[in-house]
């Protein structure tokens, strides 16, 4: 039996970032998966989902070429190629994972990987061999997947979910969308850019209901002249799939409605890969979906943690990592603080972006704060007008009385590179005065942050 310091059940951007922070501090590494190194985030989510929002968005470009006074005639694209680009990019990223663990000098275990008692891992590979493996600590990083409501089974044909979405052979010429959350709504924007009509149906009275109200509500407007059909306060209650097209029966204010298309999308959330993994026989606790664990991801069987998507922290690669990094450090018996998860950012990468970090204004509210609100429209950017990209706006929270930055929403072009300034500065317990006085360049999309934070001191000079 091989013997090492840290097994890591998973490689996702939470597995493989713990393995390789692990063996950085020195530990005896192995990383035990079933499928491709990255996990989903590198090889069916994050990454080759941005490839394929690239093509459309050049797409976008092309066919709005007039605009910048350039001339091109009957742009085209072959979504065939489209779709064949994303996955090289994906499988180049995955080679690339493999590369960090042969430097990192990382065993990687291929095999569905079970829990033993005793910090044991049972791998049976694709042959049928069983190894077993032990270690001082084990971690579990074995991500999420789709989840599946019982009234929109999935039959990889017309009623799809996200893996599916990204490899179609055929672009379909209609798709109802299921689920405006990030994973929806960058669909959307994906497939509306690149000419299918689309209709997002969301059960909540807001698209993207987690961001602040006001980009939602810009979204929304957004969303509608690209012409997509947005459908909130909707369900989708049945599919037929019998004829030629999909038949969705849509449960509304009004009452049902049957719409038809060639594809349904399933992006109604996801659900923890925690099954057959062994939890029960270890004894490891759950509830609901999730792995219970402490601030330092220690579950309550000593010798076994569990990171990412299977916890109950935000589904979101970022955090998965920052968990695998800080669980490895407690192990190590450095000094460490508790992740802050109200300072997480948020991202969707659709056609506009969008970005946020901590309170949004009707929470800031509710949690008591006096606050001071300011927003600066990409319409009276100089960059954004010269770029094209005049959508959106950036607004900022702080409390009225300290200066404390509550909160920070974008939406508009390339947002998701501006959020990291609001999530330092909130680290760093940066004020509103500190922020205003802080030149930024001009012209940039990013001096709007200043812009929109001296307008909530009633100090803006381009408003």
């Amino acid at each position: 039996m091989s013997k090492y310091d840290i097994i890591v059940l998973g490689s996702g951007p939470g597995g493989y970032v713990a393995a390789i922070r692990a063996s950085q501090l020195g530990f005896k590494t192995a990383v035990i998966e079933k499928e491709s190194l990255g996990g989903i985030c590198l090889n069916w989510g994050c990454i080759p989902t941005k490839a394929l929002l690239k093509s459309a968005q050049v797409f976008e470009y092309l066919n709005h070429a007039e605009d910048y006074g350039l001339s091109v005639e009957n742009p085209d694209k072959d979504f065939t190629k489209v779709v064949k680009r994303s996955r090289s990019i994906a499988e180049g990223m995955s080679k690339g994972v493999q590369f960090l663990m042969k430097k990192n000098k990382i065993d990687v275990i291929m095999g569905h990987g079970t829990l033993k008692k005793g910090k044991k891992v049972s791998v049976k590979d694709d042959k049928g061999k069983t190894s077993e493996y032990e270690a001082d600590h084990v971690i579990i990083a074995t991500g999420a997947h789709a989840r599946e409501l019982p009234n929109l089974p999935l039959d990889g044909k017309k009623v799809i979910e996200y893996r599916k979405a990204m490899t179609l052979e055929k672009q379909p010429e209609s798709m109802i969308i299921v689920g405006s959350g990030a994973i929806g709504c960058e669909f959307a924007s994906f497939y509306n850019d690149m000419g299918t009509k689309v209709t997002l149906v969301e059960f909540l009275p807001n698209i993207v209901p987690l961001e602040d109200e006001e980009v939602s509500k810009q979204f929304e407007r957004i969303y509608k002249k690209k012409g997509i059909k947005v459908m909130t306060n909707s369900s989708v209650e049945s599919v037929d799939t019998s004829g030629k097209k999909a038949k969705a029966t849509v449960k509304t204010k009004k009452g049902e409605e049957v719409i038809e298309a060639d594809i349904v999308l399933s992006a109604v959330g996801i659900k923890t890969h925690i099954e057959n993994i062994g939890l029960e026989d270890v004894g490891i606790k759950t509830d609901k979906d999730k792995i219970t664990v402490n601030d330092f991801y220690q579950t309550n069987v000593p010798g076994y943690y569990a990171i990412g998507d299977v916890t109950a922290g935000p589904a979101l690669a970022h955090v998965a990592s920052a968990e695998g990094i800080l669980c490895v450090e407690k192990i190590k018996g450095e000094k460490v603080e508790p992740l802050d998860y109200g300072n997480v950012p948020g991202c969707t990468y659709s056609n506009p972006e969008i970005a946020s970090v901590g309170m949004t204004e009707k929470q800031a509210k509710e949690a008591g704060y006096e606050i001071k609100v300011g927003k600066f429209p990409f319409s009276a950017s100089g960059k954004a007008s010269a770029s094209g990209a005049k959508d959106g706006f950036v607004k900022v929270i702080f409390d009225a009385k300290y200066g404390e930055w509550l909160g920070c929403h974008m939406i508009g072009a390339g947002v998701t590179d501006m959020i990291a300034e609001a999530v330092l500065g909130r680290k760093l317990e940066t004020t509103g005065h500190e922020v205003l006085k802080a030149i930024h360049p001009h012209p940039t999309m990013s001096e709007a942050v200043m812009e929109a934070t001296a307008d909530a001191y009633d100090e803006v000079i381009h408003l």
